[in-house]
């Protein structure tokens, strides 16, 4: 296969990711790598791609050295092939157009956990953005700082939705969930025989999330494997920035104000588990969190996985930040009908349960 020009597929990209109006420091990364490469004298390129010393040059990491790699090659660097799917998308129509597929939220909070209000509450924010569904995700008992629902409480909880549905206006329900701690070894922290109860079951890593790559990855192999789990959550634990302005008191207990890395793990192997399984990856719309970043959400898409754009809001007004995450699955070019929470709450809670 002949190779392609690795420099000008460096610029192409640094061009498509200005085109977005991604962060500078991501375009200056590709800039930077293609300036870098551009200075070397003719054959050095090739000769430090075959002995793995691209890296050794200011202005080279490990993911501009991969697409110098790929393009050498004769293959179209997956990081370019990614953007120009996108390219020339109406991103704002599309982001719209994933919104308004929306039926419902797979990912909440009530004042039974962390949340700063009643369940009811919550619902009837609902129904005013037009949902037909909310899916009620407590936390469970281990995650004691954010209230954890024990099982007994668990229990009485879903006694209560039964009650409030009956309540609420004619085609809207809540569906009953949990969002459940993924434990150290993998397990999920709630009885197994609640959780077949639940309609749907969110399941995140709260904990040790700076484990090394290889206990992670087998962490959350483990957990996507389970039967239970239907949606894996905010996968990557990240904090891109404090809470938003205006967002304090008892409705973001478990949402203290700070940044936080990525949790390390082979993400290629996870979102491959995911796609066997037929488990979806969240997409969290909540502004201190967008996780997973974009290029993950790309790599979920490629390995064929399902979605759901969640706000887990805890509070009413925050079920509006599902606009958020459309935004980020619209510039990433997932489509309305690998988003799960764009069916019917029939359709979603059957195919919930066709894995348990």
């Amino acid at each position: 296969m002949t190779a392609r020009d690795p420099i000008a597929d460096l610029r192409r990209i640094a061009f498509l990711l200005e085109k977005a109006n991604e962060a500078t420091y991501r375009v200056r990364a590709f800039r930077s790598a293609a300036k870098a490469l551009g200075a070397l004298p003719t054959g050095e390129v090739a000769e430090r791609a075959r002995s793995g010393r691209l890296t050794e040059l200011s202005g080279v990491g490990d993911v501009t050295a991969r697409c110098v790699v790929e393009s050498l090659a004769g293959e179209e660097p997956v990081y370019l092939r990614r953007l120009v799917a996108t390219e020339g998308t109406d991103l704002d129509a599309a982001a719209a157009a994933l919104r308004d597929a929306l039926r419902g939220d797979c990912h909440t909070h009530s004042d039974w956990s962390d949340g700063g209000s009643p369940i009811e509450e919550m619902a009837l924010a609902a129904v005013e953005l037009g949902h037909e569904y909310l899916v009620l995700t407590d936390h469970s008992p281990r995650l004691t700082v954010a209230r954890g629902l024990t099982a007994e409480r668990l229990r009485r909880q879903l006694d209560h939705v039964a009650a409030v549905n009956e309540a609420l206006p004619k085609g809207f329900r809540i569906l009953t969930g949990i969002e459940v701690d993924i434990l150290a070894d993998g397990s999920l922290d709630q009885d197994e025989e609640l959780l077949a109860r639940l309609d749907v079951v969110v399941g995140s890593v709260h904990s040790g999330l700076n484990d090394d790559r290889a206990k992670m990855t087998r962490r959350m192999l483990t957990a996507v494997a389970n039967p239970h789990l239907d949606i894996l959550g905010h996968c990557t634990g990240r904090m891109v920035s404090s809470r938003p302005a205006g967002v304090t008191g008892p409705g973001d207990r478990g949402h203290r104000a700070r940044t936080r890395k990525e949790s390390d793990f082979d993400a290629d192997a996870v979102f491959a588990a995911c796609a066997e399984h037929g488990v979806a990856v969240e997409i969290n719309s909540r502004p201190e969190r967008q996780d997973p970043p974009k290029r993950l959400i790309r790599r979920a898409l490629e390995a064929g996985c399902w979605f759901a754009v969640n706000t887990d809001a805890h509070a009413p007004g925050q079920l509006d930040w599902q606009r958020f995450g459309c935004e980020r699955a619209a510039l990433c070019g997932v489509p309305p009908k690998r988003v799960v929470n764009t069916w019917k709450a029939d359709r979603l809670v059957k195919w919930a349960h066709t894995r348990r």
